[in-house]
């Protein structure tokens, strides 16, 4: 392919020239500062020979532009004496205008042959294919890669455009994270990126994405586990990214055993397929945290540790590479740039101990930085490194009106990523219209559509229909605004679905002390018990296709443990002995044993009214789902449970999981014929060698199932074809030494213009 550079920065171009250049004459240049006026952007010596490189970045500019750059060079140039000097442009070149450069670079040019131009570059990148595709920036921001991940992330990314994939590539600061990253997804297939907020791990993950994206693989973006096994095919290329995993996980061990097993066996579903790789992110403490309250991914058999990579960590280059990044595409003003050049605030910027994108992204972009002078740009700068929370503290108290601030309380309990916008507005004017009422405050029909043309942009993103906070920066600092009981009392009482209520209550739970109560939250719910204990489970408006009757059941049962009301125990009998519910193994097997154990069991629901009554419903509600037959994972999760509380459980019930195993291994090779996943039938070997002795299953039937699934695994290796990832050499290592003179250098580019 044939690029124009126009998309590189600066220094991307000086790096990409050093690389490509070096290949060609097998050697390796020292870095340089990019600043003006050196005459030096690779230096190589050998044997007292000394060869200087030096690059010049104008594409799109007169061919009048170099020439007289390079005229104000020539005493630079004639200083350095050097045995060879190279030329590398990004301007379009004829042998008559390197012969006129010739005669203006003078005597260090000792052939018109070490003037490179924009198609001699593109002749040699075509000669090393490896040097382009280490250079991210410059491969994804071609014109057919762009339409290749354009194409490809039309059904992943709903409305994303090429502009906006363009405008990330081009902010985005290459650094060694990348081809880590890239070779331990390539090795392990998952990739969990972990660090602080705000330091680049979706725009790393975005990255990898886009380059698998284009090399032909599909990109499939998962909101929970279920999707992921759901869409995963081991006869396709496919890349799985579940953005901060762990973040739509509560962090209690409730709420973990139930999920983290299930990333358990995505994980070890991912690993034995030959085509699917899986990128998660996660902020560093809540990965930590999970680890310390969860069994499976403390697991060393897991060992996820060895999926990990770290992010975050900038060596002072980098640093400077994203701010200059963000000051030369964001359209910083020149009085702003300037300012910040000639205060000495870049280098206080680059090297404060609170540097993170997020906050260069923020204070960089000309709709923050438009309301502030030139003058007090570089105050402001770093006041918001010093403080952080300011970053959203002032906008959102001072800068915006109580309607706007209602639609920003209303989102926070919405999904993360991305909620129909007509959804919202219904949940928007139940909460406005009763914080309007109670608090006194004047009330539009149009309010809605005002706050969203007020926020949109700087609170929030729209995408097509869909609307969600502008970025993971904003929700941190609503969960710690939020944390106020009153406030939540407030937002509990127009609560008009189950998945808003229960969104409070969760979050509620997480920001509390563990081991306390808020009796008083828990009596706020009260009112809105007929939406707790709704029996139609329908489409909600916060979380999709949940709020399934063990959902419920486990709800109303921790407002009954906060509050000791018998409303609440009296919805869960309502819920658990109405014949409308729909049950589902997947979403309500296992908690509804687990439900059944605890209600026997000491310690858990203590005087509760008649619990032996809720038992029993709970075990037939169980015994019900396994006889209507249920998959063997969640058969086998449902069986781990049985096992695991059978001192509680009645005979029935255990006899009805015997039954359920016994017709799973008969009907082993009928389903093994319709399933063309090798790794999902061998875990289905494992999973029946491990039910087979708790249903009494003679060895010879177990012996015949499992041959049948060894044959339908054959016949599926016969047609599968294992793929490799994308190959990503890293660029040639350098000795990162970086001082203030090469930052002031860097930036002084941003004011040549």
């Amino acid at each position: 392919m044939t690029y124009d550079f126009k998309t590189l920065s600066h220094p991307d171009f000086e790096d990409l020239v050093r690389d490509l250049i070096g290949r060609r004459l097998a050697v390796t240049f020292e870095a340089f500062s990019a600043g003006p006026d050196q005459g030096i952007d690779g230096r190589h010596s050998k044997a007292g020979k000394t060869t200087i490189l030096q690059a010049k970045h104008y594409a799109g500019s007169p061919f009048s532009t170099l020439k007289a750059a390079m005229k104000k060079e020539r005493s630079s140039i004639d200083a350095l004496h050097p045995d060879k000097y190279l030329l590398a442009t990004s301007i379009s070149l004829t042998p008559a205008r390197k012969k006129a450069l010739s005669t203006t670079i003078g005597p260090a040019l000792r052939d018109e042959r070490d003037i490179f131009g924009q198609s001699d570059l593109n002749g040699l990148l075509r000669a090393f294919p490896d040097v382009e595709k280490s250079h991210i920036k410059l491969w994804l921001s071609s014109s057919g890669v762009l339409d290749r991940v354009l194409h490809a992330a039309a059904h992943a990314f709903a409305a994303i455009t090429r502009a906006e994939i363009e405008a990330k590539v081009k902010v985005y600061a290459q650094n060694p994270s990348f081809s880590q990253s890239a070779t331990k997804l390539e090795e392990q297939h998952v990739l969990i990126i972990s660090g602080p907020p705000g330091v680049g791990k979706t725009t790393l993950a975005e990255m990898l994405a886009y380059a698998y994206l284009a090399e032909g693989w599909d990109l499939i973006p998962i909101m929970n586990l279920t999707d992921g096994f759901a869409a995963i095919n081991d006869t396709k290329k496919q890349v799985f990214i579940f953005d901060d995993f762990l973040g739509r996980i509560a962090l209690d061990r409730q709420a973990l055993s139930m999920k983290d097993s299930e990333l358990a066996r995505f994980l070890r579903r991912v690993k034995s397929s030959p085509n699917a790789r899986f990128i998660l992110t996660t902020r560093a403490y809540i990965f930590e945290e999970a680890r310390r309250v969860s069994e499976h991914l403390a697991d060393h058999r897991l060992d996820v540790t060895k999926y990990v990579l770290d992010v975050g960590i900038y060596t002072r280059r980098i640093r400077a590479r994203i701010l200059y990044n963000h000051l030369s595409v964001a359209g910083t003003d020149s009085s702003h740039i300037r300012a910040l050049v000639e205060t000495g605030t870049i280098e206080k910027i680059v090297d404060h101990k609170n540097y993170n994108p997020r906050i260069i992204e923020w204070m960089t972009d000309k709709l923050h930085s438009h309301g502030i002078d030139a003058s007090e740009y570089p105050t402001e700068f770093l006041a918001t490194l010093n403080n952080p929370s300011r970053l959203w503290d002032i906008a959102f108290r001072n800068h915006i009106d109580a309607r706007s601030r209602h639609l920003l309380y209303t989102l926070f309990f919405c999904q993360e990523f991305g909620e129909d916008l007509a959804e919202v507005r219904v949940s928007f004017e139940a909460l406005h219209a009763y914080l309007c009422q109670k608090y006194g405050q004047t009330r539009d029909p149009k309010d809605f559509e005002e706050s969203v043309k007020i926020l949109e942009g700087s609170f929030i993103n729209i995408r097509g229909t869909k609307i969600s906070y502008v970025n993971p920066s904003f929700r941190d600092y609503m969960a710690g605004y939020l944390q106020d009981g009153a406030m939540l009392r407030d937002f509990v009482a127009p609560a008009a679905r189950f998945g808003w209520a229960n969104a409070i209550w969760r979050f509620a739970a997480r920001s509390r002390d563990p081991g306390t109560t808020d009796p008083e939250l828990a009596k706020a719910f009260i009112p809105i018990v007929p939406i707790l204990s709704g029996t139609s489970i329908e489409k909600d408006a916060w979380f999709g296709a949940v709020g399934s009757g063990s959902e419920r059941l486990e709800f109303l049962l921790q407002l009954w443990t906060h509050s000791q009301s018998d409303v609440f125990a009296e919805a869960a009998f309502a819920i658990a002995e109405n014949p409308t519910v729909s049950w589902k193994a997947w979403r309500d097997g296992t908690n509804l044993i687990e439900l059944t154990a605890n209600l026997r069991d000491g310690g858990y629901y203590d005087n509760f009214p008649n619990p032996e009554r809720l038992a029993r419903r709970l075990e037939s509600r169980v015994a019900e789902m396994l006889r209507s037959g249920v998959d063997t994972d969640d058969l086998e999760l449902m069986s781990d449970a049985v096992e695991e509380a059978k001192q509680l459980l009645s005979p029935e019930l255990i006899h009805a999981t015997q039954t359920a195993i016994e017709t799973e291994i008969e009907l082993a090779g009928q389903r093994a014929a319709d399933t063309d996943s090798e790794s999902t039938l061998e875990e289905r070997i494992s999973s029946l060698s491990k039910l087979a002795p708790r249903a009494d299953i003679p060895s010879d039937r177990l012996d015949w199932s499992i041959a049948a699934i060894t044959e339908r695994i054959q016949a599926i290796r016969e047609e599968t074809e294992k793929e490799d990832g994308p190959d990503f050499t890293p660029p040639k290592p350098e000795v990162d030494v970086f001082d203030d003179a090469q930052l002031r250098d860097l930036f002084a580019l941003l004011l040549t213009d």
